[in-house]
């Protein structure tokens, strides 16, 4: 009989303990399995017109010695400057400036080249006038138009907000088949993309020189993955 008791007593005291210092519970710590989730991708889009133009415009200058032709190509770079404030161009700055010998046929020195860009930005509707104006000026480089849209940015966020939608619109379609519901969002990324020109509208002034902005669309794409019921 004492040695019934000495074990019950032992087999409370194991038990104590356990309580004590907080031994793991073995029965919770089993892991719960996983939920369900299904990812999908959306993709959503904005087509707007741009509204600025982005343009290069340089001059070539040539002369006996490189210290004549680089006076001689500032002397026209100063004009052409003045001419695209004048023409509302906005955003000027030098690109680059270059001089070089430039060789005959037999490879002798035959005089020496100097260069100068500049990039101007304008709106669309002024485009025209600052290539007319530049040409006019003595620019012999004009390259562009790069069209952008000044609210590019809020285009963009649009845009995501069009791509969310569409994925829960697939999402929902694919857990409805499967006979379930769609929970939360368990996670979500976003893929990088830019504008591309879309559809064209109508030409400028035709009496300048004709710029055709066309509609460009800011498009977005995004991973999402929701939670199944």
């Amino acid at each position: 009989m004492k040695r019934l008791l000495l074990a019950v007593a032992a087999l409370f005291t194991v038990v104590a303990l356990a309580g004590a210092v907080g031994l793991p519970d073995l029965a919770g710590a089993q892991d719960s399995p996983e939920g369900d989730t299904i990812t999908v991708t959306g993709i959503g889009s904005v087509e707007a017109v741009p509204n600025e133009a982005q343009m290069s415009f340089g001059v070539e200058t040539r002369a006996p010695t490189a210290k004549a032709a680089v006076a001689a190509n500032a002397d026209a770079m100063r004009r052409i400057v003045n001419a695209l404030r004048q023409a509302r161009g906005r955003e000027l700055a030098t690109q680059w400036v270059s001089v070089y010998p430039v060789t005959n046929d037999t490879g002798a020195v035959d005089g020496y080249s100097a260069s100068n860009s500049v990039s101007a930005t304008a709106d669309v509707n002024d485009a025209a006038a600052l290539i007319d104006a530049a040409a006019e000026a003595g620019a012999n480089q004009i390259s562009g138009p790069g069209l952008s849209s000044s609210n590019a940015a809020a285009l963009h966020r649009q845009a995501l907000g069009n791509a969310v939608a569409e994925a829960r619109a697939r999402a929902e379609v694919l857990a409805k088949a499967a006979g379930r519901s769609l929970g939360g969002i368990t996670s979500i990324s976003e893929s990088t993309a830019t504008p591309y020109p879309y559809a064209e509208r109508a030409a400028l002034d035709s009496a300048s020189t004709p710029i055709v902005p066309g509609e460009q669309e800011t498009s977005a794409s995004i991973t999402v993955t929701f939670s199944l019921r």
